[in-house]
């Protein structure tokens, strides 16, 4: 006998149905409607029709259509990732999963590749990665905010090594990145006795960019976009530890552990 659970979300009392989220998570794999008519089998007409419906049902735009094709509103990447993390949980089996933020994201993939563990990843802010720890729905996070270590004192941890984050000044208004060790940022902040006032958050990186808003953001983020700014704030003193968090010690951890840690293309992403 074989059992399958599929999800659904409720939206503001309203039922998204799984079909409409499995479209959504297409559109945002392949950036396009008419690519995942083709991938799901049906016409672009009927694309159309299931996120009109979803985005009336939700009561908010869930893509934009730009020259290069469909993103994702900050709204629908909200609801996709609670899809992503509720469907994990409905899985009859339980595959090694490793979960991390989009700072971390390039960097775990590629250690997984190198050590040939077969493996999920789930991305995620830090908050949500630590639930899925304790809950057993993953097997290894990869922490940005070390802070958040005390909240996973029963479990094993490794620093993995440093990361800095650029600060940009552009006035007292600052708009916020979700994900990152944003809490040392604004402590140092504080410390410096700057007044200061965040007036939004984003959790897309070209959001920061075409702000003119100040904020703080992971150097990384930026390298891969080939984007070079100057920090206003020494990187030394918004540097914070990368660390890997687990349940316990086995082959799996160790593999992708020794990669994380080694000096090959980690270095550009780390700082030892």
């Amino acid at each position: 006998m074989e059992i399958e659970f599929k999800t659904f979300a409720v939206v503001n009392g309203n039922k998204v149905s799984f079909r409409q989220l499995e479209i959504l998570s297409s559109i945002k794999k392949y950036g396009s409607k008419t690519a995942t008519a083709r991938a799901l089998g049906i016409s672009v007409p009927v694309v159309h029709k299931y996120m009109t419906l979803m985005e009336n049902t939700v009561g908010a735009k869930l893509m934009i259509s730009t020259p290069v094709g469909t993103k994702l509103t900050e709204t629908g990447l909200k609801l996709l990732e609670m899809f992503s993390i509720m469907t994990e949980r409905c899985k009859n089996n339980h595959d090694f999963t490793v979960s991390c933020s989009p700072v971390t994201e390039e960097l775990v993939i590629h250690a997984i590749s190198l050590s040939k563990v077969k493996a999920n990843v789930v991305v995620s802010d830090d908050c949500t990665n630590i639930r899925l720890l304790k809950e057993g729905h993953s097997d290894m996070i990869i922490l940005d905010d070390p802070q958040f270590l005390e909240e996973v004192d029963n479990f094993e941890w490794d620093i993995v090594g440093y990361m800095d984050m650029i600060h940009v000044d552009n006035g007292p208004l600052y708009i916020k990145y979700k994900y990152g060790a944003q809490r040392i940022a604004y402590a140092q902040l504080d410390t410096s006795g700057k007044k200061y006032e965040i007036t939004s958050e984003t959790c897309y990186v070209p959001d920061l960019l075409n702000s003119n808003k100040s904020f703080f953001i992971d150097e990384i983020l930026l390298f891969r976009r080939g984007v070079k700014l100057k920090s206003a704030t020494e990187k030394s003193l918004l540097r914070h530890s990368i660390t890997a968090v687990y349940r316990k010690s086995n082959s799996k951890v160790a593999h992708i552990l020794r990669i994380l840690q080694s000096k090959t293309d980690s270095e550009y992403y780390l700082k030892r």
